[in-house]
């Protein structure tokens, strides 16, 4: 299995009729942004509720918070592409799910509503994991499963997972 931090040779060299040619050229996965109606209160969610560290802080307009590896550009929205959150209705920005994981779900969850974190799914089993899910301030699904994502189908005799 591979983690973040490794290096993926997704980037080969083609030669005229698509073959490969020579060696691959190394790929990371680093991050992604999101528009944001304001930088400052989505921060101190980030920060202050679910305690991840925050890299860079420029004010209004932007942030970038590290979550393990990887990272996630706070742009406002006054100045991202999209010009204004308007455009994204709550629906769709719900469907933008934010996935954490982590080793003791059940754990991470007392200590998040002890912080006041709001979780629209608690901790539930799905056939591919166990998970719950909350939302930003901007209505991003923020969504903790229990172990590593892909890996960490719940154990147990009904699970259908056991099946062969």
């Amino acid at each position: 299995m591979r983690h973040l931090h490794e290096e993926f040779p997704l980037l080969k060299q083609r030669g005229e009729q698509g073959h490969d040619v020579g060696n691959s050229v190394p790929l990371r996965f680093e991050g992604f942004s999101l528009p944001v109606s304001d930088v400052h209160r989505t921060v101190a969610f980030y920060q202050d509720q679910l305690g991840v560290t925050v890299e860079q802080h420029h004010g209004k307009r932007f942030a970038l918070i590290r979550i393990g590896t990887g990272t996630i550009g706070l742009l406002s929205a006054q100045i991202s592409d999209a010009g204004t959150m308007a455009g994204l209705t709550p629906e769709a920005r719900s469907a933008i799910h934010i996935e954490l994981s982590t080793d003791d779900l059940d754990g991470l969850y007392q200590t998040l509503l002890a912080r006041g974190i709001v979780f629209h799914e608690p901790p539930h089993d799905e056939p591919w994991e166990r998970a719950m899910a909350t939302h930003d301030p901007d209505g991003y699904t923020v969504e903790f499963a229990q172990g590593r994502r892909g890996h960490n189908a719940p154990d147990g005799p009904d699970s259908p997972w056991n099946s062969h």
